[in-house]
Formats: C-alpha cells, structure tokens, sequence
C-alpha cells in the first residue's frame, strides 16, 4: 500500500506488439505493429525504450535488447470484445466490454439515422461513408461552405464525424450538432463509440486545415471504473491528450488537452514537476491517427523516436516515489490491409528509480492489471465488478 506516491501510465495509442490467438477472428491474422516497423525501418532512435526493455520484450529488424534493461516487462492480451480506443482504456481501468461497438465503414449511416440528423441540426448531411478526414474534406470542403450542409463520415473506427468549418459553421453550433449525433447514436443498433467533432478552417481546396479544436463525445464508462475509485478517495487523477474524452470525465479531477503526442509528452513533463498525490493517465493519440490508420511505416517510426526523446526527459524528471508504466490501449500496423486497428498484445514496461533491477515478468491476459496495480498502491478497492488482479507486488 502506498509504494508510490504518484504513477504515470502513458498509452502509445496503437503500439501493438503482435498478434493475439483470436486476432484472425477480427480480421488481423499475423499483424504485429512494433515488428513489422522495426522490420521496414530497419533500426530506430530510441535509446530510452532500449535501455527500459522494449526490445527485450520485442524486436525485429537490426535492433535487439540490452543485457540488463532498466524496466520490468509483460505482454498484456485484451480481454474485452474489441480493438479499439475505449475499450482498450476501459478495460485498463477494469472494465470487460462484451458487446462491441457499431461501425458503419462499409455501408456508411442508415438513412434513418441520417434524416433524424438532418432534421434536428437543421443541416443537410453530404458525404455519409467512411473516409480520411483529411481527404473529405478536401472533397467537400467547398460544398459545404458554399451550401451551408455538414460533411457526416465515419472510419474503419466506431465513429460518427462531423466536420464543420470554424469560420462558416461556427465551432457552438459544430458541438451542437455532434451532442445531437451523440444523443441519437445511444441506440444499440447505431451504438458507436465515440461522435468526433472535426472543425478546419480554409476557404478553397488545396487550403483547408483542420484545427485542434477537435472534441470527442464518448459513450459514458458502462460501469464505476477505478479512477472513479481513485477520485472518490480524494487522490488526484491527471488526464492528458484524450483520456478525459474517452472516460467522459468520469473519475478524472484535472485535464489538459494536447494539441500533438510531443505536446502531450511536455505536459506530462510539467506535471511530473509538480507536486501532487496520485495518477497521471495519458494518451498519445498521433501514434495512431496521423500515421496508423493511414498506413505509414516511416511516420509512425519517426513518431516513436520523437517520443523517445521526450521519454528521456521524463525519465530524469522523476522521483524517487514514481512509478512509470508505458502501454498502448490496441495495435494499428500501418503494413496491414484496410485502415482499421489491429487485434493485438500489448507492451507493459514498468520502471521506478528505486526498482531492484529489471526483468521479464509473466504475462498477463487482461489490461486490467494497471487499474488494479493503481489502486492497491494506493489503497483502495476496486469498484464492484471490474476485472483484474494487482501486479503491484512486482513493480517495488
């Protein structure tokens, strides 16, 4: 009880480390995002994740680990229903979705639920199929602004979203046309994960850029999670990039959102120079958007050294009463088909300046082992429910 007065767990959205046995159920037989990117690429700048053993955990390419890693380190199966972004950090924190969510990526929305949009936002839908964002609104930027409509697409994710011109759409009305789709999505058969509102500015193609106003209506936790459990105790509970998002705010006491994973990393930096009791949860989401779902190798290896550099910092910043744990929350292997996640096993690294020494630990088949560990360090119970045994006892 009370290892550690402050745990960071940093989420590499997307940085799967192979494929799980049931992977081929979802589609993804033999993905495997870290290996296949260490094979293209060849090597990486990463001293920071050599020297805590993620090559020990697992390599590919030229590269391979280091005789004594810093770090004690696991692969974690996901136990829930899915690859995606919500479940993934709902179950880390204890909860097993059953039910996957809805995705519309070969059909686009039901006319239904379309009309039903239309009618409520006052706005006619263009667009409705999954696609880049980048890419639809480069396609129907122009129409949008000239007509006053609202591009609707979806992606290979369990999302509605509504792109809207800041300067012609006006960000309120964007958010409240996205509280409307989130509203109309509770339906089980509509059931999506999250309604994304996509705000860009431009007048023309060729100029349109979206903005970091974007803002993520998720469905709520289905159940008390243990950062509710954390929050309820009094112990803080820091979310950075889009944990606040994905939890819905649920258990979290302060937020910061990110405009970039490199920005993320800084606040995470400043956080760690402060002085508070408890957990700072983060998501480092480029991993995953700028260069999973679009299927590039080199950006996504590029993205791993940036964060590299930074982890670096954090790892002087902390104290000796920390405790670091980095994990992903799915897989993306941007050498994969498609554009959509990966059913994969995911890294959990775990280091503290005054760890005895580094060194494999017995995997485990549920993320749910990190809410768990946070709570019995702290002392506290985890809600009625959740899943997920402590690992606490071989992190000190």
């Amino acid at each position: 009880m009370n290892e550690y007065k402050r745990i960071f767990v940093i989420v590499l959205d997307s940085l799967g480390i192979g494929a799980m046995p049931d992977s081929p159920a979802f589609g993804d037989e033999g993905v495997d995002t870290l290996g296949h990117i260490l094979e293209k690429m060849g090597t990486l700048d990463i001293p920071n994740l050599k020297k805590l053993g993620l090559l020990n955990l697992h390599t590919a390419g030229r590269m391979s680990g280091v005789e004594n890693p810093m770090g004690r380190y696991m692969r974690l199966g996901e136990a829930s229903n899915g690859k995606d972004t919500m479940t993934g950090h709902w179950e880390m924190m204890g909860i097993k979705t059953e039910k996957p969510f809805q995705t519309f990526t070969d059909t686009g929305f039901p006319a239904e639920l379309i009309a039903e949009l239309e009618k409520r936002c006052g706005k006619k839908v263009i667009g409705n199929k999954s696609a880049s964002g980048t890419e639809i609104i480069e396609e129907l930027g122009e129409e949008e602004i000239n007509t006053g409509a609202m591009i609707v697409y979806t992606s290979a994710d369990s999302v509605l979203q509504i792109c809207g011109n800041e300067e012609t759409f006006d960000l309120d009305n964007l958010y409240r046309c996205c509280e409307i789709a989130r509203e109309i999505t509770m339906k089980d058969e509509w059931r999506v994960g999250r309604v994304i509102a996509r705000p860009y500015v431009g007048k023309r193609k060729g100029e349109f850029k979206r903005t970091s106003n974007r803002h993520d209506y998720a469905l709520k936790p289905t159940g008390p999670t243990a950062l509710n459990a954390l929050k309820d105790a009094g112990v803080d509970v820091i979310g950075v990039g889009k944990i606040n998002d994905i939890f819905c705010g649920e258990g979290i006491t302060q937020t910061y959102h990110s405009d970039s994973s490199v920005h993320g990393m800084e606040q995470t930096i400043e956080a760690c120079k402060k002085d508070f009791h408890g957990l700072c949860f983060v998501n480092l989401v480029d991993f995953d958007a700028l260069w999973g779902h679009r299927r590039n190798v080199k950006g996504y290896g590029e993205e791993i050294e940036k964060f590299d550099k930074n982890l670096g910092i954090l790892l002087e910043e902390l104290g000796q009463d920390d405790l670091l744990i980095l994990t992903a929350d799915h897989g993306n292997d941007p050498t994969y088909s498609g554009t959509d996640h990966t059913r994969e096993y995911v890294p959990f690294i775990a280091y503290s300046k005054k760890m005895e020494g580094g060194g494999p630990l017995e995997n485990e088949d549920t993320f749910a082992v990190i809410g768990a560990s946070i709570a019995e360090n702290f002392g506290i119970s985890m809600p009625e429910g959740c899943i997920g045994s402590s690992v606490l006892h071989k992190l000190v």
